[in-house]
């Protein structure tokens, strides 16, 4: 069974503070395994999907 993991995002790295298999996206909610997290936010401690849920929670903060 997947287990969901508790990541410390920094920048240009990650740490896992509770090991899992996949995070979830913060936008769209979909699993990112481990291996494949590429995208986050250091300063919102959030993981996306990919380059199209960052740019949208990034219009989101300018917008506000």
């Amino acid at each position: 069974m997947k287990k969901l993991a508790k990541i410390k995002y920094l920048p240009n790295n990650f740490q896992v503070i509770e090991p899992g298999d996949y995070v979830e996206c913060a936008v769209s909610g979909k699993r990112i395994n481990i291996e494949n997290l590429t995208y986050w936010n250091v300063e919102l401690q959030e993981a996306y999907f990919s380059y199209k849920e960052a740019f949208i929670k990034r219009e989101e903060i300018i917008k506000k």
